[in-house]
């Protein structure tokens, strides 16, 4: 399994819009720090919260500033854009990031923008859809003509993706199945964004079914690795202390939420609310890293196996602990999943249950080598 993080982003609107961005930004720098896979930062244009209109530039200032980390738009909001600018901006940033872009597209989110925008929100879905074909042809290299809600005359990319057709795509899904279908067609990663609520979460193998079916009709193999789930998580060293820490933010995240689902994300308006409804729902992980790991496993199960975790952005803590809680997760959670402390838990094992002969060896060869006084302290234990 790999790790990273879906960045909105979320800042409660009131703070000053500059220091709001550059936290995301020093966010996707420690999310490089400590070793995160990804991170998928988003494009809103109304509501106060998620104050990002353009993930494209933030992902390019990143790109100077961290080193490994992969960087996707989460998402490019495809009914809200002509396709060949939508395409040439990819290409662009896929170049600017020598190959660590990901594309992520969908219909939209918030109501609110489409309003502004003049589309009907039983539009969206087709729309994306329609334009997501166009997008991806062009970045195949293909010359377009197209009428429709936008037009395109013999258009074609006069810059292609510094990855060719390597570029990785990837579509988002929600509670319905356009998402899925839409990714299985194309064969492209499925981002599930509602994979903890209890809808998402039981959702979870019907919507791979569907995305394995779109898949198999459109010629593409259905690969679980390019599968990514997205859940809210907020660590500390006790369960008592992560509790305490959503308090700075997460009230007025439940409250902007339910501008945005029916129902919000959580029930209530206090923190003892939320909480209370959280550990009923389990939507989000707060507590440790142990509670993070069953979780996770508890997902696993019921996806059938997924290939990346997205942890939600949001400002429930303050910054100080926000960076704790990365830095538990790195260091306790993301080993017990992707491996990479199993050669050393393995040789501690072997070293651990025979520690007793291996000291007695250690001392044998320093009394063969001549030093019996240092030898005999040692053997006293002083």
């Amino acid at each position: 399994m790999r790790f990273g993080s879906f960045i909105a982003p979320l800042h409660p609107a009131g703070q000053d819009p500059t220091y709001a961005l550059e936290r995301d930004l020093d966010l996707i720098v420690e999310l490089d720090r400590l070793g995160f896979d990804e991170v998928w930062v988003g494009e809103h244009h109304s509501g106060g919260f998620e104050i990002i209109p353009c993930p494209e530039l933030v992902l390019a200032v990143a790109a100077e500033r961290t080193r490994h980390i992969r960087l996707g738009t989460g998402v490019v909001s495809l009914p809200y854009h002509h396709p060949l600018t939508v395409a040439h901006r990819i290409a662009l940033l896929d170049h600017l990031t020598r190959g660590r872009v990901m594309f992520g597209c969908g219909p939209g989110q918030l109501a609110s923008d489409a309003r502004m925008l003049g589309i009907p929100t039983d539009e969206l879905r087709p729309r994306m859809v329609e334009a997501l074909d166009v997008v991806v042809r062009l970045l195949n290299g293909e010359t377009v003509s197209h009428a429709s809600w936008f037009t395109l005359d013999e258009a074609r990319l006069h810059l292609t993706p510094f990855s060719g057709q390597g570029l990785e795509l990837a579509v988002t899904g929600t509670i319905s199945v356009t998402g899925p279908r839409t990714a299985g067609s194309y064969g492209a990663g499925l981002l599930s964004l509602a994979a903890t609520t209890p809808a998402g979460f039981g959702l979870l193998r019907a919507h791979w079914d569907e995305y394995e079916a779109a898949a198999q009709a459109h010629g593409h193999v259905a690969d679980r690795a390019v599968w990514r789930c997205v859940g809210p998580v907020h660590l500390a060293d006790t369960r008592e202390q992560a509790r305490r820490d959503i308090e700075h933010g997460i009230v007025a995240f439940a409250r902007y939420f339910h501008h945005v689902i029916p129902g919000g994300m959580f029930s209530g308006t206090t923190v003892e609310e939320i909480l209370r409804s959280n550990d009923e729902q389990r939507i989000a992980i707060i507590g440790t890293p142990d509670d993070a790991i069953e979780r996770l496993q508890e997902l696993d199960e019921q996806s059938g196996g997924f290939g990346t975790f997205l942890m939600m952005g949001h400002e429930w803590a303050n910054p100080a602990a926000t960076k704790r809680s990365l830095e538990l997760f790195a260091q306790y959670v993301m080993p017990r999943f992707n491996g990479r402390a199993d050669a050393a838990v393995r040789s501690w094992a072997w070293v651990d249950a025979g520690a007793e002969n291996l000291a007695a060896d250690n001392m044998a060869a320093i009394m063969k080598a001549g030093m019996p006084a240092f030898g005999a302290s040692l053997a006293a234990g002083l």
